[in-house]
């Protein structure tokens, strides 16, 4: 496939795991190789049309503040790719826990996959929750789908609630649409609640504050496609590093910030 029709591919794609698409956007812009203004514009367009994916935007900051972008790109898609935040959950999670989880988070979801012990209650956040149910099923994993009307039952049910960040500052994080109200009842009622933030989420305060801006823009504040949580929400942080208590918690961006990416591409 030629490297354009690649990013138009990829550009419209969505619910894909953000790893798999750090990889192939990675692929696909050191394909087309094109000049720094081209890059520019290129990575606008690809921050604009996943503006939940902090991944997406860590990849495009790197590339263009690097020296090489595309030997930059190259060694940040292995670095994803080895991303340990599921190997930290398999280690962590309590045996023959009750996890509550929101849609279908890539890197617990491969955690509990891999585990096998874990029994999960799986809120069907946008359809995806059913879908992950299915595909645990298939893995002899126990697992019920919960309608968005009985999450805070199914909260009070587990031993622990799972929330994966889509992208993060050191202050808050962006996760996926029923994560904030299922995360309150868990702090409310004292259930530990667990952020799971993989390689390549936590971004600087600018970029994330204008992934932010870019999910609000819509008519209503229900109509955004994902949810903003503060971390005091959250007891425990689970990063690549292990899982901490939020007092211990030591987010920090892991790209610098990229000034090309706060502004919007002509198109």
């Amino acid at each position: 496939m030629h490297p354009i029709e690649r990013l138009r591919y990829l550009a419209r794609s969505s619910g894909a795991d953000p790893r798999v698409m750090v990889r192939e956007t990675a692929a696909a812009l050191r394909g087309l190789g094109i000049d720094p203004a081209g890059l520019v514009v290129a990575c606008r367009r690809i921050v604009e049309r996943h503006p939940t994916s902090g991944p997406l935007w860590w990849l495009c900051a790197h590339m263009l503040t690097a020296a090489d972008p595309y030997a930059t790109a190259r060694r940040l898609a292995d670095e994803i790719d080895a991303d340990l935040t599921p190997d930290v959950l398999i280690d962590s999670l309590p045996a023959d826990a009750t996890v509550c989880v929101v849609g279908w988070p890539d890197l617990a979801g491969e955690a509990i996959l891999r585990r096998g012990d874990i029994r999960v209650l799986a809120i069907d956040a946008d359809d995806l929750g059913s879908s992950f149910v299915r595909r645990l099923e298939r893995a002899d994993v126990e697992a019920e789908v919960v309608e968005p009307g009985g999450a805070a039952a199914a909260v009070l049910a587990a031993d622990v609630l799972l929330v994966e960040a889509l992208a993060a500052s050191t202050g808050e994080m962006v996760a996926v649409r029923g994560s904030r109200a299922a995360a309150s009842v868990a702090y409310c009622s004292e259930v530990p609640v667990w952020a799971v933030v993989g390689v390549g989420r936590c971004l600087p305060e600018a970029g994330f504050l204008s992934l932010v801006q870019r999910i609000a823009d819509v008519r209503v504040p229900w109509q955004a496609e994902a949810d903003v949580l503060p971390l005091a929400l959250f007891s425990h942080v689970a990063t690549s590093c292990g899982v901490v208590g939020l007092d211990s918690s030591t987010l920090v961006p892991e790209c610098p910030l990229a000034p090309e990416l706060l502004q919007s591409s002509v198109l």
